[in-house]
């Protein structure tokens, strides 16, 4: 087993038909969901930074993932916008988070989650349930690092999904389930047996440090920042980058974007409560949350100054405006943030930063976008 740590690597591939689907992330078995839903949170200014709790995860482990993945990663570019800046008559930036290998942002928390707990005890094997971005970044961190891969799928998954997946090393494990759910329950009934990681994007507590770094970028690159405006899916995305934002410049707006079609944690932040939704059907499979966790949605209202929903056409508009006026390709959860802008973009002040989070879009879908 070798312990992370090697040379800068900065290319990337794409392929358009390697994302698709659409799935929904499991998060809590019902009974759980049911004690949750009985939980009422604290409100939101009981839970907010002032409130004398610590903010989590703190600029020091920031920092210190910032420093471990540029072993790896060069810093991901922020470019302007002019087509959306002209639209909106704001100063509009986009971070090119597709810009990182598997062409999305998740890579940032897997190498690290992976190299803290391998800090901590052996691992003989990192597993993960997904279908998606965060299962190819889980494949590649652990074919960087020298340790084995298993990835847990649902039926019928997405043969260019699985097949880059597998291309990475990482077995395969098909839960014969119609979403993630009986996928989740195999990885961590597997997770029992010694040296096994299961690394749970939602719930790892080492993982959110990874994507609070681009928050310190962007900070670096554009120091006049007014708003972020950051995709919400499983949250530890919008959770790194508010807890970084609000440690280093707190008066950045951090503005988080759900799909209409899947709104549970727009519900939950707005509730104050955890709020689960039967179905989570959108374009968006980056977006696609059913069941959050309750410190997630406890961390989101503590941090997140606001919240929008998006359709499924106005992604799809998004889309098609990166690709032909920005010359930026994204997925729909990508897109959400510049089709938040463009449907509520008064509370981003004048120098609003989109994350651009993946891009790995299905051919189909994106030819509904054009």
């Amino acid at each position: 087993m070798r312990f992370p740590g090697g040379e800068v690597l900065i290319g990337y591939g794409y392929d358009a038909g390697a994302f698709s689907g659409r799935r929904c992330w499991p998060r809590l078995p019902p009974c759980m969901l049911c004690a949750c839903k009985r939980r009422q949170l604290p409100r939101k200014d009981e839970m907010s930074a002032g409130a004398g709790a610590q903010i989590q995860p703190s600029l020091a482990a920031i920092r210190e993932a910032q420093k471990f993945l540029a072993q790896y990663f060069a810093e991901t570019r922020l470019i302007a916008g002019p087509f959306l800046s002209q639209r909106t008559a704001k100063n509009v930036y986009l971070k090119l988070e597709t810009e990182l290998p598997t062409a999305s942002f998740k890579v940032r928390g897997a190498f690290y989650a992976l190299a803290q707990r391998m800090k901590k005890e052996a691992v003989r094997e990192v597993i993960a349930s997904s279908t998606g971005n965060h299962g190819a970044a889980v494949a590649y961190a652990a074919k960087e690092f020298g340790i084995a891969a298993r990835i847990f799928l649902p039926a019928n998954c997405n043969p260019v999904k699985r097949g880059r997946i597998a291309a990475l090393g990482a077995a395969l494990v098909e839960s014969g389930g119609g979403d993630l759910a009986s996928a989740f329950r195999l990885a961590a009934e597997y997770a029992k047996q010694p040296g096994v990681y299961f690394l749970n994007d939602a719930t790892d507590l080492d993982l959110p440090a990874g994507p609070a770094t681009i928050a310190c970028e962007i900070l670096e690159q554009l120091p006049k920042a007014s708003a972020i405006v950051v995709p919400m899916g499983d949250t530890a995305l919008i959770r790194g980058i508010a807890a970084a934002a609000k440690q280093v410049a707190p008066q950045v707006r951090i503005i988080g974007v759900q799909a209409e079609r899947a709104p549970a944690y727009y519900l939950s932040w707005k509730q104050g409560r955890v709020v689960g939704t039967e179905t989570c059907d959108t374009i968006a499979d980056g977006l696609a949350t059913r069941t959050p966790e309750a410190e997630n949605v406890r961390d989101v209202r503590a941090l997140v100054d606001d919240v929008v929903l998006v359709s499924e056409e106005q992604m799809l508009e998004a889309i098609a405006i990166l690709l032909m006026e920005e010359h930026v390709l994204a997925e729909p959860a990508g897109a959400a943030s510049t089709a938040a802008l463009l449907k509520a973009g008064e509370g981003c002040g004048d120098f609003p930063v989109l994350l651009v989070s993946g891009a790995n879009i299905p051919r189909e879908v994106l030819k509904r976008a054009l």
